[in-house]
């Protein structure tokens, strides 16, 4: 039955097809060698959507798509472009800023690539930054979007786990501004060797203000999502409403959208919900199929076998969660591996907030890792580059987001010590 569960779902994805459909033929091969109903495959998929706590995925995609139709994402940029512009290589850094702000809003590392790639991309060739540098700058920062909360891999996490959402949402607010200085560090010193330009317009208060004017209430989202979620004032999923009402709000106050403009808007965020619902309903018929064949304990007995030694066990997950985020989408990943890998991680002392945070940024690097690697080929798509020039431009960038992995890894308070405080341990 292993053979053959994934005999199907390996060939199923080398040759091209949709992950959800991998899942889910993967799930209904498995189920002719057993005396069960197909009918299993389909509610297995609609528990695996039914929950309350999963509205915020939709409610986040909306909010994100609204804030870029707002023309939210040029006045982040303009913004960002006024506080680090100075800086040799001020476009680049502009860029890893306004994803560390647009991730503060949607959660979601895909439109982060596409709202700002297709604005600043463009920009920064024009400005003599090298085009792979430039579409690796903006595929990489765009990975902050699930670490930065609010993230919607954080609410599958919690969905599936039983973890605190708000938990996790804070946890990730350290590691989220280490990936976003880390890569700035880097690509400063990029910016010095090839000479790349700053911003030659003067830092003026008037110039301060002006901009503080501009993107001030977009900068307030964040700050209501998580201070509503920390305070208590709503959950997670009513704060995923609360940013789409913000959103339209703030596009009636800017007159830069319309009522008619909400079909267009809602029909995209509907589009993008359904892809993700689809996987994480399939995801969990998958994980049905596995644990009625005790794979996972299967997995978590081999884990445990090869040591028990915590710091072990934590370089052991890092590699399969590495490789697994190759081939699976982020979620999908989360709900077949997460439950079975989080019994490991506790029964060798690791916090589970530290273990969902671990899990969710090799997920984000995932996204920069072929063949699967999402956010390479969304930032190709904008570009019109070449695929292997990307990832040759990238591969610098994965490097730094896998030294704050390893430092987020063996040094745990760097994430625990915001939820412990805020009273989530």
């Amino acid at each position: 039955m292993l053979a053959i569960i994934f005999s199907v779902f390996l060939t199923t994805l080398f040759l091209g097809f949709p992950v959800a459909i991998c899942l889910a033929l993967t799930a209904c091969a498995g189920l002719l060698f057993h005396d069960v109903s197909m009918l299993v495959v389909v509610q297995r998929m609609f528990q695996g959507f039914n929950s309350f706590s999963l509205l915020a995925v939709p409610f986040f995609v909306l909010a994100g798509d609204l804030m870029n139709k707002c023309g939210i994402t040029q006045r982040l940029i303009d913004f960002s472009y006024m506080l680090v512009g100075r800086i040799p290589g001020g476009l680049a850094h502009a860029n890893i800023a306004a994803s560390m702000f647009f991730g503060g809003i949607s959660g979601s590392a895909v439109a982060d690539t596409a709202a700002i790639g297709s604005i600043m991309v463009p920009g920064m060739v024009r400005n003599g930054y090298d085009p792979g540098f430039s579409a690796a700058v903006t595929a990489a920062s765009s990975t902050m979007g699930p670490i930065i909360p609010p993230s919607i891999l954080m609410v599958i996490m919690g969905v599936t786990t039983g973890m605190s959402i708000g938990g996790l949402f804070v946890a990730g607010i350290v590691p989220g501004l280490m990936l976003g200085i880390s890569m700035m560090v880097y690509s400063y010193f990029v910016s010095i060797r090839n000479n790349y330009p700053k911003d030659p317009t003067p830092l003026t208060l008037r110039r301060v203000l002006k901009e503080l004017y501009n993107a001030g209430p977009a900068l307030l989202a964040p700050g209501i999502i998580m201070g509503g979620i920390m305070f208590g004032i709503f959950t997670p999923t009513e704060a995923a409403a609360v940013a789409v009402l913000y959103a339209f709000l703030l596009g009636l106050c800017y007159r830069t959208i319309k009522p008619r403009d909400l079909v267009e808007v809602v029909s995209s965020s509907v589009v993008t919900t359904a892809v993700l619902l689809l996987i994480i309903g399939t995801a969990n018929a998958f994980a049905w199929l596995l644990a009625s064949e005790q794979i996972p304990n299967q997995l978590a007995a081999m884990i445990q076998s090869l040591t028990t030694n915590k710091f072990a066990i934590l370089l052991l997950l890092n590699v399969l969660l590495l490789f697994v985020g190759m081939f699976l989408e982020g979620g999908a990943a989360i709900i077949i591996l997460s439950p079975t890998l989080l019994n490991v991680a506790t029964q060798v002392g690791i916090e589970p907030l530290h273990f969902g945070m671990i899990m969710v940024l090799n997920m984000a690097i995932g996204l920069l890792t072929p063949p699967l690697g999402v956010c390479l080929f969304v930032v190709c798509g904008v570009t019109k580059l070449d695929l292997s020039y990307v990832i040759r431009s990238v591969l610098p960038f994965v490097w730094v987001e896998f030294g704050v992995l390893l430092l987020i890894t063996y040094v745990p308070p760097l994430c625990l010590t915001l939820p412990r405080l805020l009273g989530y341990l």
